[in-house]
């Protein structure tokens, strides 16, 4: 359990040790503090406190001061933590430009602006997916029922041909692109923003030149050796989520020191990795994973502490749709009576600075963020 933090305890942390800060306490109107808070990413949202972890030696210790501090806990920090943590700060504080998408739509390239939650309606082209398989599992049915998430309000569209579920029947390359390549070319032909959610190299390459503009992998580029290679080469967006195996199964179950702590860890890293294969840090979104190799409590972990992820310096995707999570708090609920849940949770990661939300009912998330943008004072789109 983590212990709290004080301000002469910096000067004394061993060689290794690593600091993560988190906006917190975010406030209703800026304009009534003054100084006294700051601006999140390009959200519109702003806080007016940090919460700073230091995990030094196996241990995590928590602090919590008004952002009027900052200077006096920077100055107290050795060298390499008051780095690490200016570059957080300003990840987080930072103006953040639109999301450039890649596309050459004649005149000028298609971005996606970050100031407002972004839909990314879900298209499952499978027979065995958690919540909707087999609905959809004809390209006829799953391209009308991507124009319908459109006309909803999605922004983009995420087709994907093989259930990442816990115990999903593996789905070889050609079967994948059989499923997604039609329903990919035909949405994208008609408009639509797509991303496939593949983690296979030789379906990004098909998806990509059927029109995709995004790239969801779930194994955030490991589970396929050519993977990194197709991503640094095309010039969309990648969402590396967190899974804690990039091998067969996305839901093996490791043993988290601090789950919140060590998916940053893991994403930070993928980053690192990303970069150094030429894929720059402003095409990279990021995914915490809920749901995947983790259990209720360390599912709770990530999500109280979401607004942490801004400190990596890309665009958070939040993806809580229907998730097993909801049952585990409600009675054990069936997918198909989760909307209630799926709402409560996204909604709370809007209030975090989440920039897009993934869902299967489009519909009542764009109300929902209607009702969001009201209550700011912001007129809805």
């Amino acid at each position: 359990m983590a212990s709290p933090l004080h301000l002469s305890d910096l000067a004394s942390a061993k060689n290794g040790a690593c600091i993560y800060c988190r906006p917190i306490c975010f406030v209703d109107d800026p304009r009534q503090w003054d100084d006294a808070c700051l601006p999140l990413a390009s959200t519109g949202l702003w806080f007016s406190s940090w919460q700073i972890s230091l995990r030094d030696g196996g241990g995590v210790r928590n602090a919590v001061f008004p952002v009027g501090d900052w200077d006096q806990w920077i100055a107290a920090m050795p060298y390499a933590l008051a780095g690490r943590a200016i570059a957080q700060r300003a990840a987080i504080t930072d103006q953040r430009p639109s999301l450039d998408l890649g596309l050459d739509l004649g005149a000028s390239a298609r971005s996606l602006s970050l100031q407002e939650p972004q839909i990314m309606g879900i298209v499952n082209v499978t027979p065995d997916s958690f919540s909707d398989g087999g609905r959809y599992d004809s390209a006829a049915a799953a391209i009308e029922h991507g124009f319908t998430l459109m006309e909803q309000g999605a922004a983009i569209l995420d087709v994907g041909g093989e259930s990442t579920r816990l115990d999903a029947v593996f789905v070889g390359e050609d079967e994948e692109i059989r499923r997604v390549e039609p329903v990919i070319k035909a949405l994208a032909g008609g408009g639509a923003i797509v991303s496939v959610d593949s983690r296979k190299a030789a379906v990004m390459e098909a998806a990509l030149a059927a029109g995709a503009a995004m790239i969801n992998d779930v194994s955030a580029l490991r589970h396929d050796p050519r993977a990194m290679a197709v991503a640094a080469a095309s010039q969309v967006p990648i969402v590396l989520m967190h899974a804690p195996s990039g091998g067969m199964n996305a839901h093996e179950a490791p043993s988290y020191t601090d789950p919140l702590l060590d998916v940053y860890d893991m994403l930070e890293q993928r980053i690192a990795a990303c970069e150094q294969a030429g894929i720059g840090r402003d095409r990279l979104i990021v995914d915490p994973g809920i749901g995947f190799g983790k259990n209720l409590a360390e599912n709770m972990a990530l999500i109280h502490g979401l607004a942490l992820f801004h400190a990596l310096g890309c665009p958070i995707l939040f993806a809580a749709s229907r998730k097993r999570l909801i049952a585990a708090l409600d009675d054990e609920a069936p997918a198909d009576e989760r909307l209630g849940g799926t709402l409560a949770l996204h909604y709370y990661a809007v209030t975090q600075g989440a920039q897009m939300i993934r869902v299967h009912d489009v519909r009542e998330h764009r109300q929902a963020l209607r009702i969001w943008h009201g209550l700011r004072g912001v007129r809805p789109k």
